[in-house]
């Protein structure tokens, strides 16, 4: 028998998380395998603890700050299931991700094929089943089309995310210095520096529609005051903990640069557009 721990962060999307939480335990059981749900609530407003604690009896539920985000959240939840049990896998899975039918057992097969040691990350496409949306990322931040077969990538989204033991044990738990995002990207480039491997399962393994990429930090309709609260928001593009993960995983230049660059962007947004797209006016 193996023993997975699945962990999630959530705030204030209770109908999104019962559909996630309900897709992940209809895939149950699968043969040899039994798996504990870790969420932690960040301060939830909208009943959404209630709700899991009364149709998900067997969910552990852990009580955020209101302050953790997705990383330190799941950062959270993580530690709760290290003082639980020695699990043999971690699955990192967004409360708004709804994942296949099959995705608990081609995560089986893939461990089973890859001896247990490698990181094994789930596409995402988006509700039409037209685009890929999360997953793997090869050189250049492309996912790679699924093709049946288990494709190598650099780094990864944290939608869909398998982490077995031997990789835990080497690389520890997602680095708390990020609040929200970049702890996942962060991840999969350390494993990648430390040796690990880390494959794309070759199907897609669930649903979950694309976040808007325009940021309002560097929004020119958008006041300069409200800009800068934005861009120094867990959330939106805060300085010193990109300027954290750049200076780790690729050098001290890149890193201040893209530091001045951000702030231009904040501070003169007309002008970084106009730059950046001659024919804007």
């Amino acid at each position: 028998m193996k023993y997975w721990a699945v962990l999630l962060t959530v705030f204030n999307r209770k109908e999104k998380t019962l559909e996630c939480l309900s897709r992940l335990f209809d895939q149950l059981p699968v043969e040899d395998l039994q798996i504990d749900v870790f969420l932690t609530d960040d301060g939830c407003t909208d009943g959404t603890a209630e709700a899991v604690e009364s149709l998900f009896p067997s969910v552990h539920i852990l009580e955020g700050s209101g302050e953790l985000f997705w990383n330190r959240g799941m950062l959270m939840a993580w530690k709760a299931a290290t003082e639980t049990r020695n699990y043999d896998a971690y699955i990192w899975l967004n409360d708004d991700t709804y994942v296949y039918v099959d995705m608990l057992v081609s995560l089986t097969q893939a461990m089973k094929q890859t001896s247990e040691r490698a990181i094994l990350v789930g596409a995402t496409e988006d509700a039409s089943h037209s685009k890929l949306t999360y997953g793997g990322r090869l050189r250049g931040g492309r996912i790679p089309i699924p093709t049946d077969e288990l494709t190598p990538v650099e780094y990864f989204n944290g939608n869909i995310v398998l982490v077995p033991r031997s990789a835990f044990l080497q690389l520890g738990y997602l680095d708390e210095y990020f609040t929200h995002s970049k702890g996942d990207y962060d991840y999969g480039l350390r494993a990648k520096k430390a040796g690990l491997l880390i494959y794309q399962i070759g199907k897609v393994l669930g649903e979950c529609d694309e976040h808007p990429s325009f940021d309002k930090w560097c929004d020119p309709n958008v006041p300069f005051a409200q800009r800068w609260k934005l861009l120094n928001r867990p959330n939106g593009m805060p300085p010193r903990e990109t300027f954290y993960f750049e200076k780790r995983h690729y050098g001290i230049i890149v890193a201040c640069f893209h530091y001045l660059t951000v702030h231009i962007r904040c501070f003169f947004p007309k002008w970084w557009i106009r730059k950046n797209n001659p024919n804007v006016i």
